[in-house]
C-alpha cells in the first residue's frame, strides 16, 4: 500500500513531530533528517513541523521513510518544487552526512510506482535494481544534495545503467556420482516434473551430494519467474540488483524455526519457502527439524503460496518450490546393517520416521533408498552421464509438458491433462486400492508416471510407466 507523506510547517513552539503510527525506526527519522540537513549547512525552521504518514491507521515500519520525509520537509520549506516532486515515489535511508543508503524492497516499490504512472527516487546503488521494473523515470541519487541540485536545475542525475543478469556459480556435475543408478533416475524424474523427493540412506551414502546436483538439471528461469524471484529477494533484503537466471537453491539448517521456514518476524519477512520460490528447498536430516517447522510446509506445497498472519501484518508471499529431503533410516543411521545397527532395531526406525507426519509423507512424490557404494566399487565404477546430458533430456520433456498444459509442470497438472492408456489406469487403480493410497497419493502417482512417459517421449502413459512410479512411492509403515 502506498503511503502519502504530508508535511506542514506552522507557527508555534519549535518541534518536529511524526504521526501516523510510526514505529521506533520511523520516529527516529527526525534525528537523521536533522543531521542530514546540518551536513548540507541547512537548518530546520524554528517552527512546528508536523509530518503525517497517511493512511494514519496503518502501522509504519522501517528506515525507508527517511528520504520521503526529508523531501517533504524541503518542499514545505519551498526549496523543492512541489509539482515536480509529486510525480515521484521515493524511498531510502539517510545517513548522518546526507548520503542515501540502500533499503529493502526497491524492486516491488518500482513496480508499484510504474503501475501508478510515477517515477521513483531511490538510492544510487539500487538504481539498476529499480530499472528491472520497466520503463519508468528513475532518480538514483547518492545523497540528498544531489537531489536538491537536480530539482533546482544545478545538476542532472543520469539514468542508472541497466543491470545485467547475475553470473551464476558453476553447478556440481552429476557425473561425479558413481553408481546409485536408482537415485540418479529418481533425480531425473523429479527434475522433469518438479516432483518432491525423499532420499533415505545411512550416513555418507551421498544423499546431500545428490540433492546438490538437482539445480544443475533444471532449465533456466523464464523472465517472469526471474522477476518473481527477484521481488521476493528484494523484500527480504538479499537481492543484489541483478536477477538470477538459475533456480534458487535453499538449504536451511535443521535448527530453523517455523517462522524462519514460512516467514514472519517483527516485519513479516519472507521465509525459506518463499526464498526458494521457483527453485529447490533442500531439508537435510528432515526428522531433526522441529515438527512445527515441517508442518508449515503442508499448505504451501498444495497452494504455492504462504500467508504470514500477525497482529500488525497480513502478507501473502509466493512459495512454489520443489521440496527435496534427506534422512537417515533411524537415529543411529545404520538400520538394516546387521553389524552396525543398534539394539533397538527395527523399532528405532519406526520411531524416527514417526517424527514426520503421514500427511507430510503423503505429499512426497518420490522416495528412494540410497544404498552406500563400497569404496572398491567407487574407485572402479565409470563416470555416469553428466548434468548437461541429463538436463537436455529434462528440457525436452518439459517442452512436451508446456505444449500439453502451458505454464504448468506435471507436479501441478490435473488428471484430465494427463493422457493415459486404459491398462495403465487399471494398474494405477488396483495399486491404489492395494496400497490404500489417498486421493492425493493416487493423483501424485499418475503425475510421476506422466513425467516418466515424457522423458521417454511417449504420448500416452503406459503400464510400465505406472509400475516405475509405484516403485518410487513411499510406503507408510503399517500399509503393506
Amino acid at each position: 500500500m502506498a503511503v502519502d507523506v504530508q508535511v506542514q510547517i506552522s507557527n508555534g513552539l519549535p518541534a518536529f513531530l511524526i504521526v501516523g503510527l510510526p514505529d521506533k525506526a520511523v520516529a527516529e527519522a527526525r534525528e537523521r533528517v536533522r543531521a542530514a540537513f546540518s551536513a548540507m549547512s541547512l537548518s530546520l525552521p524554528p517552527k512546528r513541523i508536523l509530518v503525517n504518514l497517511a493512511p494514519a491507521d496503518l502501522q509504519k515500519e522501517g528506515s525507508h521513510f527517511d528520504l520521503p520525509i526529508a523531501l517533504g520537509v524541503l518542499a514545505a520549506m519551498e526549496m523543492l518544487p512541489r509539482s515536480e516532486l509529486a510525480e515521484y515515489a521515493a524511498l531510502g535511508e539517510l545517513a548522518l552526512n546526507g548520503a542515501i543508503a540502500p533499503v529493502n524492497g526497491v524492486l516491488p516499490a518500482a513496480m508499484a510506482a510504474y503501475g501508478d504512472g510515477l517515477g521513483l527516487i531511490c538510492p544510487a546503488r539500487q538504481g539498476s535494481e529499480a530499472g528491472w521494473a520497466g520503463e519508468l523515470r528513475i532518480l538514483a541519487a547518492p545523497d540528498l544534495v544531489s537531489l536538491l541540485n537536480h530539482f533546482r536545475g544545478d545538476q542532472v542525475l543520469s539514468p542508472p545503467a541497466p543491470g545485467v543478469a547475475a553470473e551464476e556459480p558453476v553447478q556440481p556435475d552429476l557425473a561425479d556420482i558413481r553408481g546409485m543408478e536408482t537415485a540418479r533416475r529418481a533425480l531425473e524424474i523429479a527434475a522433469c516434473g518438479g516432483h518432491h523427493l525423499l532420499l533415505i540412506g545411512p550416513p555418507g551414502a551421498g544423499k546431500s551430494m545428490l540433492a546438490a546436483r538437482l539445480p544443475g538439471l533444471l532449465p533456466d528461469l523464464t523472465p517472469l519467474e526471474a522477476l518473481e524471484v527477484s521481488i521476493v529477494h528484494s523484500v527480504a533484503g538479499t537481492f543484489e540488483g541483478r536477477p538470477q537466471r538459475r533456480p534458487p537453491f535453499r538449504e536451511p539448517h535443521h535448527s530453523a524455526s517455523a517462522a524462519a521456514m514460512s516467514g514472519g518476524g517483527p516485519r513479516a519477512k519472507p521465509g525459506e519457502i518463499s526464498l526458494a520460490h521457483n527453485g529447490v528447498l533442500f531439508l537435510d536430516e528432515l526428522p531433526e527439524f522441529p515438527r512445527q517447522a515441517i508442518e508449515t510446509l503442508r499448505q504451501p506445497i498444495e497452494t504455492g503460496s504462504t500467508t504470514v498472519a500477525r497482529a500488525a501484518a497480513h502478507v501473502t508471499y509466493p512459495a512454489r518450490f520443489q521440496l527435496v529431503t534427506a534422512m537417515n533410516p533411524c537415529r543411529c543411521g545404520y538400520l538394516g546393517d546387521a553389524d552396525r545397527e543398534c539394539r533397538k532395531a527395527p523399532r528405532c526406525g519406526e520411531e524416527y520416521l514417526a517424527r514426520i507426519s503421514g500427511p507430510m509423507l503423503d505429499r512426497i512424490d518420490l522416495s528412494v533408498q540410497v544404498a552406500p557404494v563400497a569404496p572398491i566399487e567407487l574407485a572402479r565404477a565409470p563416470r555416469g552421464e553428466s548434468s548437461a546430458v541429463v538436463a537436455a533430456r529434462v528440457a525436452s520433456a518439459r517442452a512436451i509438458q508446456q505444449a500439453r498444459h502451458p505454464g504448468v509442470r506435471n507436479a501441478a497438472a490435473q488428471i484430465e491433462q494427463l493422457p493415459m492408456a486404459d491398462e495403465a489406469r487399471t494398474l494405477a487403480e488396483e495399486a491404489a486400492e492395494h496400497m490404500r493410497l489417498s486421493a492425493r497419493g493416487y493423483t501424485r502417482l499418475l503425475r510421476v508416471a506422466r513425467s516418466i512417459a515424457d522423458l521417454a517421449g511417449i504420448e500416452s502413459t503406459q503400464r510400465m510407466h505406472v509400475a516405475e512410479a509405484l516403485a518410487f512411492r513411499h510406503r507408510i509403515p503399517g500399509r503393506q
